[in-house]
């Protein structure tokens, strides 16, 4: 075995037709011999380029509807038939059979068609079965073949076989792996087809699959290594469009991802402003411009060198504002004109345009990795509405608390447990993530919202007349109290405490409103 492979036989047989023909044109000049099939021979020949269809060379038709017709021993024998083997060499001599040095083969698109909705026999007519074989073949006998599973690899195979006659080891095992990867990835797009065909969010055997987007320059922390992969086509920063700034980082895309998912929650115009993976200020009105100075006013330390994220198309007036403060990342569905431009004196400033919001209540599913494994769940696109609440106080909550109250507890979905929400008119007024003790997010919530406050020069804490949102059950009634303490008039969580009618006790002690939702919203 030599270092360089040459290639004097190659068979193309592809779904994806970009740059079938130069590709091809080049091998023959090359004095390549090309086989083929179907559409991409016809492509071939209508190009001007010299083809042997396989059929004609292996001797064997074409048959079930062209399910078979690479099937045969010509095929398999030429690809896997080791050239250092004197029993090979004669057997393929005996038999018939020519080496084939270089396959280039794409599948059937069969996660194209998923996505599309087609009904499911034309999904089952997708399932690619010759190609995968010849890839897996010409991969095993990577000592002596060529194999390209995407367009993409051509132009370094050429210029390989240009320089050397035939492609480098390196280049071959290489090429093997990445071919392994791609039959891999096509068969967990098919096996969580049929899955989802019977209805098991969760079968024996999960299989994951990701596109590489991106290398990172690190982790969470320098000395970490990271990459960035791409899944499904859900609107965020898989698909996003990066306008102007710095490479994104590890934890940009983290936090960036945190916040879009949070403002897709809303529908009224609404900011997210995110600082490591939590929300520290979430705002609605009336125009984006009036959101940000409200969820900024929230906790604006907090927010510097923070991740925006908007519903609506970002405008110049919000932009303008934004552009006031140092941030790292601002994503939204798209920006006007005016809008790029009020940001495009921050150079550093990452801006994202996605073309549309997530779905929260799309289905999905959310990983863990553990020691030895991980854990699987589905995404929390639990919404609750007012049909879903239930009044235990002597009093009920206004109008206008009602508002709040849902507002706020679907803030908490996308906050850190323990997770206490202060709002008022739409507004988040104080923030409390991630504590080991519910009571203390309640304090430190309030805290927060008595800073904010002074940095507004406002006479009264923000919380004063706000309600209050715990993403799960008050254990005991000293959390309710200290959001009582600092102003809290109604309150939302889940309920189901041993102590729910102690908690409730202190609600109508103090005069508040309370509503169960049976729903909690942990989010470790």
């Amino acid at each position: 075995m030599t270092d360089i492979a040459p290639i004097r036989r190659a068979l193309i047989s592809v779904s994806d037709k970009t740059g079938l023909v130069p590709f091809a044109q080049a091998l023959v000049a090359s004095g390549v011999e090309i086989l083929s099939t179907g559409g991409s021979a016809k492509a071939l020949r209508d190009a001007g380029v010299p083809v042997t269809e396989v059929a004609d060379h292996t001797g064997f038709p074409e048959i079930l509807d062209g399910r078979v017709k690479t099937l045969v021993p010509q095929i398999h024998g030429g690809l896997l038939g080791r050239r250092d083997l004197p029993e090979h060499v004669a057997q393929m001599a005996e038999h018939n059979i020519a080496p084939i040095d270089l396959l280039a083969v794409n599948l059937y698109p069969f996660e194209a068609t998923v996505a599309r909705g087609a009904p499911y026999d034309d999904c089952v007519e997708n399932i690619d079965i010759g190609g995968p074989a010849m890839i897996r073949a010409a991969a095993k006998n990577h000592d002596f073949v060529t194999v390209l599973t995407e367009a993409s690899q051509y132009e370094a195979v050429l210029a390989e076989i240009t320089a050397h006659g035939g492609t480098t080891l390196a280049t071959r095992r290489r090429l093997a792996g990445e071919a392994y990867a791609r039959t891999a990835a096509y068969d967990a797009a098919i096996s969580t087809w049929f899955a989802a065909q019977r209805g098991e969010a969760f079968p024996d055997r999960l299989t994951l699959s990701g596109t590489k987007a991106q290398d990172l320059r690190y982790g969470e922390n320098p000395h970490q290594q990271a990459a960035f992969y791409r899944t499904t086509p859900r609107p965020g920063v898989a698909t996003a469009r990066q306008i102007q700034g710095k490479e994104l980082s590890y934890n940009n895309l983290n936090d960036t991802d945190a916040a879009f998912e949070c403002v897709a929650e809303f529908d009224e115009p609404t900011i997210v402003i995110v600082k490591h993976a939590n929300p520290c200020g979430v705002a609605s009105a009336t125009s984006l411009a009036d959101a940000w100075d409200l969820a900024l006013r929230c906790d604006p330390v907090s927010a510097f060198g923070g991740i925006i994220a908007t519903n609506r198309t970002l405008d110049a007036d919000a932009a303008e504002k934004m552009a006031a403060i140092f941030s790292e990342v601002i994503i939204a569905p798209d920006a006007t004109e005016a809008a790029i431009a009020a940001l495009s004196r921050k150079k550093n400033l990452r801006l994202l345009l996605t073309g549309g919001l997530p779905n929260p209540a799309e289905p999905g599913l959310y990983l863990k990795t553990l020691s030895g494994g991980f854990l699987a769940q589905s995404r929390d696109a639990g919404r609750i509405t007012r049909a879903d609440l239930k009044t235990v106080t002597h009093r009920a909550p206004t109008e206008d608390e009602l508002n709040d109250l849902i507002f706020a507890f679907r803030v908490c979905k996308h906050v850190k447990s323990n997770a206490i929400i202060y709002a008022k008119h739409g507004a988040t007024t104080g923030i409390g993530a991630g504590q080991m003790s519910r009571v203390d997010s309640a304090r430190i919530a309030a805290w927060k919202g008595a800073e904010a406050s002074k940095a507004a020069s406002l006479a009264t804490p923000l919380t004063e007349g706000s309600v209050v949102a715990s993403d799960a059950f008050f254990p005991f009634a000293d959390g309710l109290q200290a959001a009582i303490a600092a102003g809290a008039t109604a309150v939302i969580q889940p309920g189901g405490s041993m102590r729910d009618n102690e908690v409730i006790e202190a609600a109508n002690a103090a005069g508040i409103a309370m509503v169960l939702t049976g729903m909690r919203h942990f989010r470790h």
